[in-house]
């Protein structure tokens, strides 16, 4: 058993909005710069739609994360070494500009400049924040926001053609939520796995995914590589930059920027401990049902006196160890089992997990002439509700749907438990033990889900930087097929999952907005002849970002 400590989230989307607050701060603190006009760290997708970028969840086409094979283990969908190196100048899974979309700002001197006897209303027309040039505008990071279009473009998502039954984009018959992403932080990255040059990496101590931005060369096999199109190319310094957990707030015990500032505070940060020595096993199972009951049962228990020993022994510091009994995170994708991770048959076994969404079912079933305070009839319900179990089935347990309706009838058991004591009648037992769960139980959800405060939802312990180098030249880790014969980019190493260094292994600036990025431009591949969406760019090549 090899004991490792991951920062990990959880968002609760029964309390997303679809406000963008959390975009904006993020956009704010690390995207505001030259060369990054069209990238979002975080961005708030509806559902159905196509996401960001678009249909980025058709894997038969960007050819992202791993793939079983049928001796059992698994290797990146887009190809090894050879195909990588084949590609390395032309890569045909990678996102266009087209896809992400072209960013622009107004004409807006025009306005200020327009002589006041002028016939004509002058006219801010739109234009292209890389070229300069006037566009057409055609899409954007929200474009189909709350169902924009949704005859034309909802039905294109990759989701609903999974699925057997034809969902209706009526307006008396469809559904929406929303769904905030930012970088999974992996515990099998296929980004870090694609990675030629080996800046892509997995830090020891906390198992944030970062990129070491002087050993990048622009090669953006990292970008194709992720499933969830979460790394991006600065086609200003000719790097690849992406979500960096907010890493400096965490290592003073502050939330992520995007959490901090979410107004619906849906969101949740705390402590993992995992074996890794069990991740290569979980990401290898047969069946993709299998998948999310596999990656739980490679999280450790903090309270096993046991597992509190060996992750002592393996150089974890006593206050995380305390931190990871308190996590919320735990507790949520542990003990309650409402949290479930996104898109598990990636095999990457992300580490930002979601709470599905409860549709509004007490009126629906009130219509039909039942008693929809009943929690018998409340529970039954859920199979019929108005977001369809198949669709988020597709979303978060790969086409599972029984995990996810225990979380539905889970979170229905709890308001319908709730409310009988709010209301001042005895508790039912009855309605937790219809969930296998007891009452006390329930109510500790209840007060997590709805009524945590600040240090509940937010368990984060302060990084000893010590402990990063110790583990780091005890145990190195690498990419977990980077083995003789694997198909990771950076050589022969441990079969461990992830490509984790300390701090002391990298020396230079990590992800976006730090000084040594700026300072240390490396431009690499400016063919000219290449360009494609970004022309007169000085710098860029190639026809994808």
């Amino acid at each position: 058993m090899r004991i490792m400590a991951q920062m990990a989230m959880v968002m609760n989307l029964d309390k997303c909005i679809g406000c963008h607050t959390c975009s904006v701060t993020c956009k704010q603190a690390w995207t505001n710069r030259s060369g990054l006009e069209y990238v979002w760290f975080n961005n708030v997708e509806t559902r159905p739609g196509l996401g960001y970028p678009r249909t980025y969840e058709d894997q038969d086409r960007w050819k992202g994360g791993w793939i079983r094979q049928p001796n059992g283990r698994i290797r990146l969908r887009g190809g090894g070494r050879l195909r990588k190196l084949a590609t390395i100048f032309y890569n045909p899974d990678m996102p266009k500009i087209a896809d992400y979309y072209e960013p622009w700002t107004y004409d807006y001197d025009m306005l200020l400049t327009a002589p006041a006897d002028s016939p004509h209303v002058p006219v801010a027309r739109p234009r292209s924040l890389i070229t300069g040039e006037e566009m057409k505008i055609s899409w954007s990071a929200n474009w189909d926001d709350d169902l924009a279009g949704s005859q034309e473009i909802a039905v294109n998502d990759p989701i609903l053609a999974k699925m057997n039954e034809k969902v209706r984009l009526e307006y008396e018959k469809t559904f929406m939520f929303y769904l905030p992403r930012i970088c999974e932080h992996c515990l099998n990255p296929s980004c870090v796995a694609s990675c030629p040059s080996g800046a892509m990496y997995k830090r020891v101590e906390d198992g944030i995914v970062l990129v070491d931005q002087d050993q990048c060369r622009g090669w953006r096999m990292c970008v194709s590589g992720c499933p969830y199109k979460k790394v991006y190319f600065n086609h200003r310094s000719g790097k690849a930059e992406k979500c960096t957990l907010c890493y400096p707030r965490l290592e003073e015990g502050l939330p992520t920027v995007c959490s901090e500032t979410c107004v619906g505070r849906l969101r949740y940060l705390g402590i993992v401990l995992y074996d890794a020595d069990r991740v290569t096993e979980a990401a290898s199972v047969e069946d993709e049902h299998d998948l999310l009951a596999a990656q739980r049962n490679a999280f450790l228990d903090p309270h096993d006196p046991a597992v509190q020993v060996a992750a002592e022994a393996a150089g974890i510091p006593h206050d995380w160890i305390q931190a990871a009994q308190r996590s919320p995170v735990w507790r949520l994708i542990h003990d309650y089992e409402v949290a479930l991770p996104l898109h598990p048959e990636y095999r990457t076994l992300p580490m930002v997990w979601y709470v599905p969404p409860l549709s509004p079912i007490v009126d629906e079933v009130a219509r039909t002439g039942n008693d929809a305070e009943d929690h018998r009839v409340l529970l039954t319900a859920l199979s019929t509700m108005r977001i369809p179990l198949e669709y988020m089935a597709e979303l978060f347990t790969a086409g599972d749907p029984r995990p996810v309706e225990l979380a539905l009838r889970r979170l229905a058991a709890m308001r319908s438990y709730m409310r009988d004591i709010n209301l001042g009648n005895p508790p039912q037992e009855e309605i937790a033990a219809a969930v296998g769960m007891t009452g006390q139980e329930v109510e500790d959800m209840y007060r997590l889900l709805a009524i945590a405060d600040y240090d509940e939802r937010y368990v984060i312990p302060t990084t000893h930087g010590e402990i990063g180098r110790a583990m780091a030249a005890v145990d190195p880790m690498g990419c977990s097929l980077d083995e003789p014969d694997g198909v990771g980019m950076n050589g022969p190493g441990l079969a461990a999952a992830g490509h984790a260094h300390s701090e002391a292994d990298h020396g230079g600036s990590h992800g976006s907005g730090s000084p040594g990025g700026a300072q240390r431009v490396r431009l690499t591949l400016s063919r000219r002849e290449d360009l494609d969406g970004f022309p007169g760019t000085p710098g860029f090549a190639g026809g994808a970002l």
